[in-house]
């Protein structure tokens, strides 16, 4: 369960009410601050998990902050705004709804990651933890906190803006329609699938996917609208439909948003993921912003724009960061409120704004499995491979090989036992290639273990 940046498991079979009591006793022995906020989302198995954490961290001597059910970004904005260095959110972001997990955070700048988490694990399984008697303190105003910090962070233009959101009956089912109330003059709003429920039950709550996306699609065509906006179970990530009901991949947002923030840019530089087109990179070098290609993973995006000084940055998979009129958290609802302040200081369309980027054709992301144990074998010997063939590559996740005409990206998931591939080409003839040719390798590759 203990991932890269996270800790997350099936409910409940690795993660029940009898490990969230251990992990909670744990967490609080390990920490040196004896302080530690809790958070949980709407997922079935969070309140048993939430009541038996905080017993936990009780039984550890630890104060607690409760903060209750709440989404992932209003549980940062809180922790960022009581200036607190330990937290738990209890999320498992866009799982299936049988999955839960630990966002775990022993730093004010966000959560951990890598060997922190690795950290934690080993002191898990020692078992050597303290007794104490904590106590538990309810946080009151969280709404109020998180929505005055929003108010302040968006600057509405003339042009009133209609959207329709589908928050997948997630966890930001709790807080979206007060958000959109604050600004229900400038935009004229519907939301789908707005009751919060676990079950997920119209469909999975990752907007990434454009296969859940469909009937927002639809909405935004049948009801004329500017924009659709999607946001994943825990309300960290957002997904874009424009006003002509297309799926806009979030490395092409970011495109726009760049070029709307640009005069205004305290940092003339730029950030993305490895997953992203390669269309951002040229758009990038047009506006002549150095550009950063990172590892995938919010909790690296999270420390390199809070550390590194950027105004904006991302990663395909829809986590965006603002930190210019923003505390520098991936929040779905605060980003699309951005998207649609852009919209609203301008006469044109989204689909207008996107028309003249780049055409390349890319696959979506592309899963094959492989077990944990032997990805980094996998990844190593695609390596050997790329260079005996005299190719140069980034190796910061994976491999990603930048073709003047696209990209291939092979690299380790950090949340699933698979590897994860997208390619990218200008043409679909040199696409089908290009795919053919890595996913053949990799395959053979694993079927050679």
């Amino acid at each position: 369960m203990f991932r890269e940046y996270d800790i997350r498991g099936i409910y409940p079979s690795d993660l029940n009410a009898d490990i969230a009591l251990t992990l909670g006793q744990a967490f609080g022995s390990y920490i040196s601050e004896k302080e530690v906020i809790v958070g949980h989302d709407n997922r079935l198995s969070s309140p048993e998990l939430h009541e038996n954490l905080i017993a936990g961290l009780v039984k550890a001597g630890v104060h607690v902050i409760d903060l209750g059910l709440c989404t992932t970004p209003m549980y940062y904005v809180i922790k960022k705004h009581l200036n607190m260095t330990n937290g738990i959110m209890i999320t498992a972001s866009h799982n299936p709804k049988e999955y839960n997990g630990l966002k775990i955070s022993f730093s004010i700048i966000g959560p951990a990651y890598g060997e922190a988490i690795t950290k934690f694990r080993d002191y898990v399984l020692n078992g050597n933890f303290s007794e104490g008697h904590g106590s538990v303190t309810k946080y009151e105003g969280l709404n109020e906190v998180y929505l005055n910090t929003i108010k302040k962070g968006i600057n509405l233009g003339p042009r009133k803006i209609k959207v329709a959101y589908d928050p997948a009956n997630g966890t930001g089912c709790v807080i979206l329609k007060d958000v959109l109330e604050m600004f229900k003059d400038n935009i004229d709003y519907e939301i789908i699938y707005g009751n919060s429920d676990g079950n997920f039950p119209n469909h999975h709550p990752d907007p990434s996917v454009e296969a859940n996306m469909e009937d927002l699609k639809k909405y935004v065509i049948e009801n004329h609208g500017d924009l659709g906006i999607g946001i994943d179970g825990d309300a960290d990530r957002v997904g874009i439909i424009d006003n002509e009901g297309n799926f806009i991949t979030i490395d092409k947002i970011m495109i726009v948003i760049y070029k709307y923030l640009y005069p205004n840019l305290k940092s003339k530089k730029a950030l993305m993921d490895v997953k992203c087109s390669k269309a951002l990179l040229d758009e990038m070098k047009k506006l002549n912003l150095p550009t950063f290609v990172n590892r995938t993973g919010n909790s690296y995006q999270n420390y390199t724009i809070n550390t590194e000084g950027y105004d904006f940055g991302g990663e395909f998979s829809g986590h965006l960061w603002f930190t210019d009129k923003w505390p520098g958290i991936d929040d779905g609802i605060y980003a699309s409120l951005r998207i649609i302040e852009m919209l609203s200081n301008t006469n044109q369309n989204l689909a207008d704004l996107l028309r003249n980027i780049p055409k390349y054709y890319s696959t979506p992301e592309i899963k094959i499995d492989c077990p944990d144990d032997k990805k980094a074998i996998v990844i190593g010997k695609v390596k050997e491979y790329v260079t005996s063939k005299g190719i140069s590559f980034n190796d910061i996740d994976g491999v990603r090989i930048d073709f003047p005409d696209g990209f291939a990206l092979i690299r380790q998931s950090n949340t699933t036992p698979c590897l994860t591939l997208r390619f990218e080409k200008k043409t679909k003839e040199d696409l089908e290639v290009v795919q053919n040719e890595y996913i053949s390798l990799v395959n053979n590759i694993i079927n050679n273990l």
